[in-house]
Order: C-alpha cells, then structure tokens, then sequence
C-alpha cells in the first residue's frame, strides 16, 4: 500500500483501513507471543501501512481545515 493509493480514497474509508489494520497488528503480537507468528516481517508491514493512514488522514484533516 502506498500514498498514492491512500490518498484517492475518503476519509471514512481511511478509518475503516485502519481499523482493520489495528485488529491485523493485535492478532501478529498475539501470534507472536504465543510461538505461532510464521512471517515476523509482517508485524513491521503493518505498523508501517499503520503510519501512512495516519499521516494521509492528518493531511487531509490539515487541508479541509484551511479550505
């Protein structure tokens, strides 16, 4: 996932994506923490993909703010 992808869609759709985000993020630690976690390179994936809607939500909260 990429900015550019991030920034097409709404800022509903934005907190839906992060919402799943979250609930992916919470089931990796889970399956970390009990030995099951097969690819830990995820865990960075998704704290990464995490960060970006943030920030393109900021933005776009940023800029309606000014318009």
């Amino acid at each position: 996932m990429n900015a550019k992808e991030l920034n097409d869609k709404t800022p509903d759709q934005l907190r839906e994506e992060l919402a799943s985000l979250k609930k992916e993020s919470f089931n990796l630690r889970f399956q970390q923490a009990t030995g099951q976690l097969e690819n830990s390179a995820r865990i960075r994936t998704v704290r990464r993909d995490t960060a970006r809607v943030k920030t393109v939500l900021n933005q776009k909260a940023a800029q309606a703010a000014t318009e």
